[in-house]
């Protein structure tokens, strides 16, 4: 079984930036695909941003597309996202999970997903 804990969530003013990481154990991490998702209250999760094992490529939300980005680095068994420009719609909680495959077919999907971290509280204020 794979642990996931993520870090770095909190509360930021609209415009602001925060970088979300994900610690992994496993001595397989780089293999598999890696993402972030988020839920609000009242809807699905969905995903934010994906990276491929090993990192080549690269799935962002269309709502985030541009503002965030997602990294790895597989020495640290870590993932991150930075986030910027802030939004309050981007207010939710944020999971960080771990793949069953190193890649996804047309975008990521929340049954991919076999391992999952506790999730992190992001909130943006206006």
């Amino acid at each position: 079984q794979v642990q996931l804990v993520e870090s770095g969530g909190g509360l930021v003013q609209a415009g602001g930036s925060l970088r979300l990481s994900c610690a992994a154990s496993g001595r397989t991490f780089s293999t598999y695909a890696m993402a972030w998702f988020r839920q609000a209250p009242g809807k699905e999760r969905d995903v934010v941003a994906a990276i491929t094992g090993r990192g080549g490529i690269t799935y962002y939300g269309d709502s985030v597309r541009g503002r965030f980005t997602i990294s790895r680095d597989d020495a640290k068994n870590t993932v991150y996202l930075q986030m910027f420009s802030l939004k309050p719609e981007d207010t939710a909680v944020y999971y960080c999970a771990r793949s069953s495959r190193g890649d996804w077919g047309a975008r990521p999907r929340v049954d991919e997903y076999d391992n999952w971290g506790q999730g992190t509280q992001v909130t943006v204020s206006s």
